[in-house]
């Protein structure tokens, strides 16, 4: 390889690194707009959060078991703190648009039926603390086992994989994609093709193929459904 052939690969590594590591975050950022702007969260499945959420503590678990490329790693942080975010500001519009007859619902109810659906910001954190801390202390105790290693890589991409079935399903249910940013299914579409591509030419773990291939499947899912939507709304007003 000449130099000028080691110095274009050398760029092109270094901008799908960065693109590996920011490219996540990048699709929330019209989403976290239009909510700020309409001072409304309902169209946007809070669920996604906590899909990602748990997918890159696990993830950042895995990394300790078996290490990986570091932008991969960086990514995981990164988007922990974008979905806490996103998380503190759907739950701030909730609590200024709250619904008539709802009663108060915290973490420490323990109560099934509203996981996921507490009143305070304050409630997410903790379920992050005590499930970040139970993952930690079991990796720090099964590290060197290899079974235990792999099933937590295995359990965190297929649960990333995931990620756009909340929204998929409360589109469904809404039987409208009001209030859902298009810009960031378009961008998870984007993100979400080139990132499996990405895994597949730097030989990354087949799990971390798997997971970009899935997402990929479901984003085309919920471009289809805003098509559909739209198709049956411009009909309603004819």
């Amino acid at each position: 390889m000449s130099g000028y052939e080691e110095v274009f690969a050398s760029v092109v590594t270094f901008v799908s690194s960065l693109f590996i590591i920011f490219g996540g975050v990048l699709p929330y950022l019209p989403q976290y707009l239009q909510i700020r702007k309409e001072r409304a969260s309902e169209g946007f499945s809070t669920k996604v959060c906590l899909v990602l959420l748990v997918a890159n503590i696990l993830r950042i678990n895995f990394w300790f078991g078996k290490v990986f490329e570091t932008p991969l790693l960086v990514q995981s942080i990164i988007m922990i703190f974008t979905m806490v975010i996103m998380l503190e500001i759907c739950v701030r519009m909730k609590k200024e648009h709250p619904l008539s007859g709802n009663k108060k619902r915290g973490f420490s109810d323990f109560d099934s039926n509203y996981f996921w659906k507490w009143t305070d910001f304050s409630d997410y954190i903790q379920f992050l603390a005590v499930f970040t801390a139970v993952t930690a202390a079991a990796t720090s105790l099964f590290v060197k086992n290899m079974y235990y290693v792999e099933a937590v890589g295995t359990v965190s991409l297929i649960t990333e994989s995931t990620l756009a079935i909340p929204q998929l399903l409360k589109n469904r249910e809404n039987s409208s994609t009001e209030g859902m940013s298009v810009k960031m299914v378009l961008l998870w579409f984007i993100g979400d093709s080139f990132k499996t591509l990405y895994f597949i030419l730097r030989a990354a773990p087949n799990q971390f193929v798997a997971c970009g291939s899935i997402q990929t499947a479901v984003d085309i899912m919920i471009l289809y459904q805003v098509l559909t939507y739209e198709k049956k709304s411009d009909r309603s007003t004819t």
